[in-house]
């Protein structure tokens, strides 16, 4: 018996800060029933969006198939064992979890009970990267040898919940997450990892104004550098990635978001050869929720699955572990219980 189309779904929105409106515009283009519990602002975000409010996350749990969590990310794992529990399945805003120990126990979960969890690392569904995956895979760079990832934003300072590391996981776990996903999407599996913080954290409280470097050394003999930066309020959000071949290069900035930009040896620089300009594409937040919705449909797997999302959060473990040490973290031997506070 096929599955019902999209537009049948009845989705458990858990959660109404910002990141929930950019999810419910989703949902709502796919023509899904939005149930949406939240401690605070519930009844504006269902208001405004045409949505149904569960007075209990309990209540929420009986009427969905499945559950979207758009929370402060410290809530995320009780949250998601609450679905897992009830027999929904999951889909859970970066980072999966503040720690590796804590992914490990979902999937673990969610293994033992036959429940899917899906992390929503979008960056993987914005067009430039997803063209960069594919142009390496199919070798027109040839051998992946130095790859550059950046990620830059206003500093959150007026929401305290993100300064407070032990509640975001500070810069790194917040922001640099999706570069970090990235390099080992686009890279491959990490041997090492080292990472410098400036200014320090201190007490347990992000600076204002920050920024954190990471140098990966992939199994592959590649290596990725990455920067994230928390910057003063006001401060312009960009990203953007170079990755060199032995054949040629990928770039990407979303400064002037022109298209993405292939160059091969002995080949011009050929602009927007493999995706059109940023205005032309539909949001990466519609086209990663379809994909993800799909698959718990029984569509494909899609395109980032839960080890993926765990394999992020072990890397921003390890940075934090380097930072606390000034020691390089060889991936094979480190034991994120273990991680330094």
């Amino acid at each position: 018996m096929s599955e019902p189309p999209l537009s049948e779904l009845t989705v458990g929105l858990i959660g109404a800060g910002n990141i929930a409106h950019v999810h419910v515009a989703a949902w709502k283009a796919l023509g899904a029933r939005v149930l949406v519990h939240s401690a605070a602002g519930a009844p504006e975000l269902a208001e405004q969006y045409g949505l149904e409010v569960a007075a209990t996350l309990d209540g929420l749990l009986e009427e969905v198939e499945f559950v979207d969590i758009v929370t402060p990310s410290a809530t995320h794992k009780e949250i998601a064992l609450a679905a897992i529990k009830a027999g929904r399945d999951v889909i859970c805003e970066k980072p999966l979890t503040l720690t590796a120990v804590d992914s490990q126990e979902l999937s673990a979960a969610a293994e033992a009970t036959g429940v899917r969890i899906y992390p929503a690392h979008v960056v993987r569904y914005f067009p430039a990267y997803a063209a960069a995956y594919n142009a390496v895979r199919a070798g027109r760079i040839g051998e992946v040898a130095v790859a550059r990832f950046y990620r830059q934003a206003s500093s959150p300072a007026g929401a305290g919940w993100y300064r407070d590391v032990a509640r975001s996981g500070g810069v790194i776990m917040d922001l640099m997450v999706h570069d970090l996903d990235q390099a080992r999407w686009l890279c491959g599996e990490v041997a090492t990892l080292y990472a410098v913080q400036s200014p320090p954290t201190v007490d347990g409280i992000s600076p204002v104004n920050v920024a954190a470097h990471v140098t990966l050394t992939h199994v592959t003999g590649a290596i990725s550098h990455l920067r994230a930066t928390w910057g003063a309020t006001g401060t312009e959000f960009k990203s953007g990635f170079s990755i060199a071949g032995s054949t040629g290069t990928l770039q990407y900035s979303s400064d002037t978001d022109t298209g993405f930009q292939e160059e091969l040896q002995g080949l011009a620089p050929q602009g927007d050869l493999l995706i059109p300009a940023s205005t032309l594409y539909e949001s990466p937040y519609l086209t990663q929720l379809r994909d993800l919705a799909a698959a718990l449909r029984g569509g494909p797997e899609p395109r980032v699955v839960a080890a993926d999302g765990a394999a992020a959060v072990y890397l921003a473990e390890a940075a934090r572990e380097s930072m606390a040490t000034g020691r390089t973290i060889d991936m094979s031997t480190f034991d994120p219980s273990g991680v330094v506070a």
